[in-house]
């Protein structure tokens, strides 16, 4: 599916730009695709992506969560989920990779991967608050912070799913699922492919090589958002939503009655 997701993005934004006869020196992405196109594209994609995962969120939230979330149990489950307390292998060490033999490599690379795509994120955020807040028109120089939040989330984002990629063809057959393999290598090369075409983007900015990257980098993300809600990036919102459920039970008095009898 992410294949096939990634074929059709590309080919939509190459065979936008074939209508396109050359960029100005000096020129723009909007130069290739209008503001306005490139909303109308993502827009509905990502909408779609966002209430489909919520939805499943909030199923998985009726039929597993017990009790109301407490100001408490919410800090407890954002501090768990922000700083992946889960991924030391609950004894402090890590996790084991292709031995018997414990590491923190995991963690590191799941937060360079995780802030990266946060930042990238919020660099999309800030961007659209500066165009339509402002009127504060792309392209926006090195030191903006719409520049400032994306190379440093592009650079973040392509050396996490490096080492995830790398941790996870070393790794241990008897540490995995066969039939998850497939999903987790094509999810991990996605993302680094949208963070890694992105830096190389704006790198060219201006150049001949600029189309190109532009397509290669919209179809990666078009990828993305279409099979955010059903691949490995789902986990992520569900993960979220079972720290805070935990986070709420452990607030809870015991059902157990020991020695009661």
């Amino acid at each position: 599916m992410l294949s096939l997701a990634l074929a059709a993005g590309l080919a939509l934004f190459l065979v936008l730009a074939s209508k396109v006869n050359g960029v100005p020196p000096g020129g723009s992405f909007y130069d290739i695709f209008p503001h306005g196109l490139m909303v109308s594209l993502f827009l509905p994609v990502f909408t779609f992506a966002v209430l489909a995962l919520g939805v499943g969120i909030a199923r998985f939230w009726r039929a597993e969560a017990s009790g109301a979330a407490s100001g408490p149990a919410v800090a407890e489950a954002a501090h768990d989920a922000l700083t992946l307390k889960y991924l030391d292998g609950g004894h402090g060490q890590g996790c084991n990779e292709d031995s018997d033999r414990f590491t923190r490599e995991r963690r590191a690379v799941h937060h360079a991967t995780f802030y990266g795509f946060l930042m990238c994120f919020g660099s999309t955020s800030v961007a659209t608050l500066y165009h339509y807040a402002f009127g504060w028109v792309a392209p926006y120089g090195w030191l903006s912070l719409p520049k400032l939040l994306g190379t440093a989330g592009g650079v973040l984002l392509v050396l996490g799913c490096a080492g995830l990629l790398r941790l996870r063809l070393k790794r241990h057959p008897a540490h995995e699922l066969a039939e998850q393999r497939p999903m987790d290598l094509g999810f991990i090369a996605l993302l680094g492919l949208a963070g890694a075409s992105g830096l190389a983007l704006a790198l060219a900015r201006g150049s001949g090589a600029m189309p190109v990257l532009l397509c290669l980098h919209l179809g990666a993300v078009m990828a993305l958002f279409a099979t955010l809600p059903y691949g490995k990036f789902a986990h992520a919102g569900y993960r979220v939503a079972a720290l805070l459920k935990w986070a709420i039970e452990k607030r809870q008095p015991t059902r157990l009655k020991l020695g009661s009898d």
